[in-house]
């Protein structure tokens, strides 16, 4: 087994780390005409949209097209995009539904694609972010005996942590004139079988594995994740767009 690529846990249902239960919840009562998947994979979260909505647009967004193939034959429109450094082909406030699921982990440049998020989201939509959690019960027990986090070990794919209280001061200091947080959830919970996993995190999801948050869009966005960059010096050399030297 390489380290950071496959869990030593077999008694887990792995499936339930991405919370898919909690997006078919999620989608009731919302009115879905497009909806793009940041990071769509294979599509499973876009198929869960479809099941829901038969008539919506979706658009699979991902780093590559080895999914290409599959993604047109289940009906999805695919676009190969670096998320991180690329504009959304996509108008303003024209998408009503975004799902960034098991994404921003492997991401650095979370204030550019927050703001393509919020630029893309029409007012009244929603962003359903999932992530995995760094304080969720296994890790702290971990971070006890000196044992890393297995969310943000350096031999992975990850290269950023969230938790509860910080993904939401991020949101609420960055986009709280703009967006309101409607539902917190969290879904898997090690080392735990499904059996018990979906009932513990439901009634402890701050100590979950993966977390959940649907964001919804409330009133017009303003460059707001961009300017936090022009005004607050992070000594980080954050993207903030092809003409961000028109900013300095």
């Amino acid at each position: 087994m390489i380290p950071g690529t496959t869990s030593r846990l077999t008694i887990v249902d792995h499936s339930e780390t991405y919370g898919r239960h909690i997006l078919q919840e999620g989608l009731k009562n919302i009115d879905i005409s497009r909806c793009v998947d940041l990071g769509c994979g294979s599509g499973e979260d876009l198929l869960i949209v479809k099941h829901h909505y038969p008539k919506a647009k979706c658009i699979g967004i991902d780093y590559g097209s080895w999914n290409l193939e599959k993604l047109i034959q289940m009906g999805i429109e695919p676009i190969s995009l670096n998320i991180e450094n690329q504009q959304f082909p996509f108008e303003n406030e024209s998408i009503d539904f975004i799902i960034a699921n098991q994404i921003l982990e492997h991401t650095k440049e979370i204030f550019w694609i927050n703001h393509e998020i919020f630029r893309s989201l029409r007012i009244g939509g929603y962003l359903y972010l999932g992530v995995p959690n760094v304080l969720s019960l296994h890790n702290r027990i971990l971070g006890i005996f000196g044992v890393h986090p297995t969310s943000t070990k350096l031999i992975s794919a990850h290269v950023r942590v969230f938790s509860k209280n910080d993904t939401i001061n991020f949101y609420s200091n960055i986009a709280g004139r703009f967006t309101s947080i409607e539902k917190f959830s969290g879904s898997q919970f090690y080392p735990f079988p499904k059996i018990m996993a979906r009932p513990l995190s439901t009634i402890l999801p701050s100590l979950a594995f993966s977390i959940f948050f649907m964001i919804k869009k409330t009133e017009e966005y303003k460059g707001e994740f961009i300017e936090w960059l022009i005004k607050t010096p992070l000594e980080t050399n954050f993207f903030r767009g092809q003409n961000e030297h028109k900013s300095l």
